[in-house]
């Protein structure tokens, strides 16, 4: 009679020990999967807020390596006629993120906001003006990867 009580004993530990585990595994691969997305979210919103037209085809790549979908295709459109307009007005912008969080995410997909400084300085403000940007960033998560598919300035 004992040892089918130690046996049950076992049983349920083992399965209590488990379901714990298996609990604790779920909760990391949460905090992974949200630390990544914010990440991914800040460092998009910092490519997208430092340029520099000295540097601006290294900038706009920066951009466009986290981008995909429209965001993507509606950067690399404009790329060629922002290429222009920051060349001639010779426009620097250091970016800073100040704050992120995650409005929603699953698996596959998330929505940031982000709020950013950037001080920018061009030919209509040599001495450089301070910006702070309100956006809101939507992520999907490709090919391991979480990437900006829509960047909208909230109010």
């Amino acid at each position: 009679m004992m040892t089918a009580g130690l046996v049950a004993a076992t049983v349920v530990t083992t399965a209590l020990s488990l379901w714990m585990a298996f609990g604790l595994y779920q909760q990391r691969e949460a905090d992974q999967r949200r630390q990544g997305i914010l990440a991914a979210a800040r460092q998009s919103a910092l490519n997208f807020t430092s340029l520099d037209y000295r540097h601006y085809d290294r900038d706009s790549a920066n951009v466009l390596a986290g981008a995909t979908g429209e965001f993507k295709k509606q950067f690399t459109a404009q790329t060629d006629q922002l290429t222009k307009l920051v060349a001639q007005n010779k426009s620097v912008s250091q970016g800073q993120v100040l704050e992120a969080g995650i409005v929603r995410s699953d698996e596959d997909s998330a929505r940031v906001l982000v709020v950013a400084d950037s001080k920018v300085a061009n030919t209509a403000a040599p001495e450089g003006e301070a910006r702070t940007y309100r956006l809101q960033l939507d992520l999907v998560h490709k090919d391991g990867r979480w990437l900006t598919s829509d960047v909208e300035f909230v109010g």
